[in-house]
């Protein structure tokens, strides 16, 4: 069975790797798939068709906003204009290049929607799929009203043009029963095997090199936006932890548009030194860094953002024995073993965040019991164990379609 998927990102963004990752399960159960993908930096891109572990990758047009590492430059309305258009076409003109038995968009958003309208719909007459990993409306930064109504508008309308929709969240599942069609739900995952922590020599030269030796580390690894990801939240949290644990350290792991305005802010703070910002780092370097941590914090509101989202943060987390602490806020606390694997606490809460905080650190046995869960309960969330459970979606609605050849 041939997959195409549409997508309006490249692999190495958090929401592309959760679709390379299915890919390759997908591949090793026998279906070919490619991935039709916007770069976020077409410019600079000088591999546009390459194979990963048996998955076709075609870059064919520019994200809706260029980013270099996790900071997006924005472009003009005239530009954004002709990147859309363009990017539109590059997709219809990859549809037509690619027959396929399913075609499954990965989030329902404006440039490969319309792609999938013209040219899997319109042209090749084929019914199409869509996969919903977040709030588009509200995880979004926008610069105008119009755009958010923009997104909003095909993040209503492609669930209902689809015959089969996957989500990543019971919320998101909810949600699409107005869609009134089949639906399965697919959380993020990690790849158990590989991503699990570096020989202890190797954390230790790492711990001395960042200063994080002589003391427990709490640790941050995500993109750093305020408008979707609170993290002011955890700094706040971390001010209260710092005057009660003298040695406590802070790991921020990532970077992104908001990442200048903390480290201003930390700068001006008595625990300063005590701080450490990573800024945006290749994404194998993310599991060596992690395991340095004693914990990490998922910091979260309880907001439509946090209730649509399956964090890769969490998982991660999990597959190396690292607790973790966030917010009760939609699937989390089933994420952590409800309780076994971390804790959750009232979301947008930074008093109850430090209070978590300080419980873990202050409890060595506690926090050796949840790792070991931890890496027992990552298995649930193995890629393999989802690509196979992504698989019945094309099995149900094969039911009801008979699929191209």
């Amino acid at each position: 069975m041939r997959i195409v998927f549409l997508l309006p990102m490249g692999i190495d963004r958090p929401s592309g790797r959760r679709y390379l990752n299915i890919a390759r399960g997908l591949v090793r159960r026998g279906f070919r798939v490619r991935l039709l993908a916007l770069h976020p930096d077409l410019a600079t891109c000088s591999r546009r068709r390459f194979v990963v572990d048996g998955v076709e990758v075609w870059y064919v047009g520019q994200m809706h906003a260029r980013k270099v590492g996790h900071v997006p430059v924005r472009f003009s309305p005239l530009q954004l204009l002709l990147v859309v258009v363009q990017s539109i076409l590059g997709m219809i003109w990859g549809v037509l290049c690619s027959p396929a038995d399913w075609y499954h968009l990965g989030k329902p958003q404006p440039i490969n929607g319309m792609a999938a309208l013209i040219a899997v719909r319109l042209l090749r007459r084929q019914p199409f799929l869509v996969d919903c990993d977040d709030d588009e409306a509200t995880a979004n930064r926008f610069t105008a009203e119009w755009q958010r109504l923009v997104f909003a508008f095909w993040q209503w309308l492609l669930p209902r043009l689809a015959v089969g929709i996957t989500v990543n969240t019971r919320y998101l599942a909810a949600r699409m029963v107005r869609a009134a069609q089949p639906c399965v739900i697919v959380p993020n995952g990690v790849d158990v095997r590989s991503f699990t922590a570096p020989p202890v020599a190797v954390r230790a030269a790492l711990a001395t090199a960042l200063g994080l030796a002589g003391g427990p580390v709490i640790a941050y690894a995500g993109t750093i936006a305020l408008h979707n990801h609170p993290v002011d939240l955890l700094l706040a949290a971390f001010g209260q932890v710092a005057t009660r644990h003298a040695t406590a350290k802070l790991l921020m792991i990532g970077g992104g548009e908001d990442l200048p305005q903390l480290q201003a802010y930390v700068a001006r703070q008595p625990w300063h030194n005590r701080v450490i910002f990573t800024g945006h780092v290749p994404y194998p370097m993310v599991r060596a860094l992690l395991a340095l941590a004693d914990l990490s914090v998922d910091p979260v509101h309880d907001d439509a953002v946090a209730h649509a989202r399956s964090p890769l943060k969490i998982v991660e987390s999990l597959a190396l024995g690292v607790p973790v602490i966030t917010g009760d806020v939609g699937d989390r606390a089933g994420m952590l073993a409800n309780g076994a694997a971390g804790i959750v606490v009232r979301p947008g809460d930074a008093a109850a965040l430090a209070e978590a905080i300080e419980e873990l650190l202050h409890d060595s046995e506690r926090r050796a019991a949840m790792a070991a869960v931890a890496v027992e309960h990552a298995q649930q969330y193995d890629w393999e164990r989802l690509a196979e459970q992504w698989a019945t979606i094309y099995e149900v609605v094969g039911k009801g379609f008979q699929p191209a050849r």
